[in-house]
């Protein structure tokens, strides 16, 4: 069984990235959910050849699987996926979107997945990542108010994008 562990600090060179996600807000302060087949989680994905920038990644991607585009990202952590073989990275950033456009396919999956704003503070519960998964959440709803500046209190229910 792998073993997981949350950082904040950077990726250290020596640990590949394997994955880059991100906690996407709309300015009312809610989180966009990826739903496939009743499955929750974050938009995101590996790095594609010549990748390097995380931003750069994040923005395909959440393009690619919840058709929006999004601001700056800010960089949150990364969790260490430690499997027994080789130890990597999946790191989390946090971005506001910008535009929300009709959802489409992901070229990559041929699937056209859900997409549900939920408040901040259910992310932990419906991600089901355990321990990390509530600190990466926690992480990502304090860089909204502090970074972005989005509301941390008053926010409206649950919804589709």
């Amino acid at each position: 069984m792998p073993k997981f562990t949350w950082h904040t600090h950077p990726v250290p060179d020596h640990l590949p990235v394997r994955q880059v996600y991100g906690f996407l807000f709309v300015p009312d302060g809610r989180l966009l959910i990826r739903l496939d087949h009743g499955k929750h989680s974050l938009p995101g994905g590996r790095p594609e050849v010549g990748e390097v920038h995380y931003r750069d990644i994040l923005r395909r991607e959440a393009h690619e699987e919840v058709t929006v585009d999004i601001g700056d990202p800010h960089y949150l952590g990364y969790q260490c996926v430690d499997d027994g073989i080789a130890p990597y990275a999946q790191v989390r950033m946090a971005a506001l979107i910008t535009l929300a456009h009709p959802p489409l396919p992901d070229p990559d999956s041929g699937r056209t997945y859900d997409r549900l704003l939920v408040h901040p503070g259910k992310a932990g519960d419906l991600l089901a990542w355990g321990e990390t998964g509530y600190q990466q959440a926690s992480a990502a709803a304090e860089a909204a108010v502090a970074v972005f500046g989005l509301p941390a209190d008053g926010l409206p229910e649950s919804g589709h994008l």
